[in-house]
């Protein structure tokens, strides 16, 4: 029965978040109160990571380890520990983050107003809050639906943007199969573009020289 292929089906085009989209979200969290710096902190460790929002709403305090060679430990799919690399944005948000009094003495990460852990609907519905605003300035985003597993497609397409292997986005993002991976491939039509500038344009002289004869082609009309 496992030999048996999957059937086949249509497969929607990967959704994916550019850098000025990214940062019109991350923009709107009000950070002068305790939950926009919460917001703006847990959407910018997910655009940045890459980590899933079963990941992110389980992530503890002691899971961010800051200073040399930061980066943040998570369980994953299958029980499987990783750790994933911090950029230097990311640390200073994390830190002034963890500096914030706890609400209850939670020990989540990104608690709740009553110190408990958020779930993936209270993670889905402060995105949609933020990329509502956002879309009031950033026309581009009203044609697309953001969720969180979009914001893990837009970090995996920046490292294939930067030059990443796919291999090493693999590892990255925990992939099970390397065929999840080059699905990215497929999306990100800059590397297509890029690859087409790339080939040499036919010459004019020979288009012409294969072009068929004018009166062969009417006598094949005609039949």
């Amino acid at each position: 029965m496992l030999a048996i292929p999957s059937k086949r089906c249509d497969k929607r085009q990967l959704q994916f978040l550019t850098r000025p989209e990214i940062e019109a979200i991350l923009a709107c969290p009000d950070r002068s109160t305790w939950l926009g710096r919460r917001d703006h902190t847990l959407l910018l460790l997910a655009a940045q990571t890459g980590l899933r929002v079963s990941e992110i709403i389980n992530l503890n305090r002691d899971s961010v380890m800051l200073g040399h060679g930061a980066h943040v430990r998570c369980v994953g799919k299958g029980r499987k520990e990783r750790s994933t690399p911090l950029t230097k944005v990311a640390q200073q948000a994390l830190r002034g983050w963890l500096n914030e009094p706890r609400k209850r003495g939670a020990t989540a990460l990104f608690p709740n107003m009553h110190g408990g852990r958020l779930s993936a609907d209270g993670v889905q519905a402060l995105l949609n809050k933020h990329v509502a605003k956002a879309r009031e300035h950033c026309v581009i985003l009203r044609s697309k639906r953001v969720s969180p597993h979009v914001l893990r497609h837009s970090a995996a397409m920046e490292l294939l943007q930067a030059g990443v292997d796919c291999s090493v986005i693999a590892l990255w993002l925990a992939n099970e199969a390397m065929e999840t991976t080059l699905t990215y491939l497929h999306a990100h039509l800059e590397l297509k573009e890029s690859a087409l500038g790339k080939l040499k344009p036919y010459e004019r002289a020979k288009a012409e020289r294969f072009r068929p004869n004018d009166r062969l082609l009417e006598s094949l009309n005609a039949l």
